[in-house]
Formats: structure tokens, C-alpha cells, sequence
């Protein structure tokens, strides 16, 4: 079992939904309001009015066996795109409850 956050433009949100429907992964948790910047190339989105757009965070617990095609959505979701990015970040889960 493994954790992942995506984060996201508030552009992709419905992509994203639909990517984890497509993969069969039910739950998760989102916020809708995220502020930051990408590491290397991101533009700032932190709802001002200098940098008025916002992003959204979404968190699920997905199978060992779907992280591959998780990850190759999600890269190619970014490829349409690059204006509005997502990234995804993975954890190992060694217990949950």
C-alpha cells in the first residue's frame, strides 16, 4: 500500500477525479484552497492579487499495483499542459488502520 498526494491548478481537479475513477482507487481526501510554487519552473499560486490563481491537494491510499499507471497519468496529464501543472508524491504505508 502506498500514499499519494497530487497536487494540482484547480483546472485539473475534475481530471484528476476522473483518473482515479478510471483506476478504480475510491478514496480520498482533497483541499480545494492549496498555496505554493513548483520546485524548478511552477508560477507562484497563492490566491493574492499579485498571484490570483490557486491549487488543489488531493491524498489516497492506492495498491502497490496501480501506482505505475497512477504515476503515467498523471505525467501525461502534465504533458497537455504545463501552464497548469500536477505533480504526484509517494509514500510507503507500512500499517493503517
Amino acid at each position: 500500500m502506498k500514499a499519494v498526494m497530487i497536487t494540482y491548478n484547480q483546472a485539473h481537479t475534475e481530471r484528476v477525479e476522473y483518473i482515479l475513477d478510471k483506476l478504480e482507487i475510491r478514496g480520498f481526501t482533497r483541499w480545494a484552497d492549496v498555496q505554493g510554487r513548483g520546485s524548478k519552473t511552477g508560477e507562484p499560486r497563492m490566491n493574492t492579487h499579485t498571484w490570483p490563481e490557486n491549487n488543489s491537494a488531493t491524498f489516497t491510499m492506492v495498491e502497490d499495483d496501480k501506482i505505475k499507471e497512477l504515476l503515467e497519468s498523471i505525467k501525461k496529464l502534465d504533458e497537455i499542459n504545463t501552464e497548469v501543472g500536477v505533480r504526484a508524491f509517494v509514500w510507503n504505508i507500512e500499517q493503517s488502520y
